[in-house]
């Protein structure tokens, strides 16, 4: 197996990259944000991969990380997502935004990648949302949040992200601001003190 290429960069594409290790070219198929955070042609870049392979076809997918590849592979443990929709997701959000999104149960988020619709979307966060936060760096507090949410007795702060919610803020969006309140100011605050707090967080975002 593959797990990492060291070399400089040969040639870039709007899915790859092709790197150059002692004369071998591997063309190697990334995320948009993986491709960002490289380096430009021509130059040296270290990268981890992922060997794909398959019964016409060996493929090497790169990652930016070992944190983005373990979030490729967890997703691709969902029924429906394949190598094209994991690298689509983690294209649109950052292996942050894409751990508090399950966190949170914010289907709206992970529904913004190219080819996951509103089924698959659902499943994704429903089937990851105990697999998560076993190796990922999502947030923690916003993990005890979501137990809020789903508490039969509403929180301060489980009202306070509904109350955001109502505003017109996102889900995770909202939970990520509520989170930070809490972080600051501590477990026991009344629900306005929260949104205020959360609102002053939005505020410089």
């Amino acid at each position: 197996m593959i797990a990492k290429l060291k070399g400089r960069i040969d040639a870039y594409g709007p899915d790859w990259v092709v790197i150059d290790v002692n004369g071998v070219g591997y063309h190697v198929a990334c995320s948009s944000r993986t491709l960002q955070a490289l380096p430009g042609q021509g130059e040296f870049a270290e990268i981890h991969t992922e060997m794909l392979v398959s019964q016409d076809m060996i493929r090497l997918v790169g990652f930016a990380s070992t944190l983005e590849r373990d979030w490729f592979r967890l997703l691709q443990s969902v029924q429906g997502v394949g190598t094209k929709v994991a690298l689509a997701i983690l294209s649109t959000l950052s292996v942050h935004e894409v751990g508090n999104a399950i966190a949170m149960q914010d289907k709206a988020m992970i529904g913004r990648a190219n080819g996951v619709g509103r089924k698959l979307a659902e499943r994704i966060v429903l089937e990851l949302k105990d697999k998560a936060p076993s190796f990922a760096a999502s947030d923690a507090t916003l993990a005890r949040l979501q137990a809020d949410l789903d508490a039969p007795q509403p929180t301060a702060a489980a009202d306070a992200v509904s109350a955001l919610v109502n505003l017109g803020y996102g889900q995770t969006q909202a939970g990520a601001a509520v989170a930070a309140a809490l972080r600051k100011a501590g477990d026991d605050q009344p629900t306005e003190k929260l949104i205020r707090l959360a609102l002053k967080e939005l505020a410089l975002a």
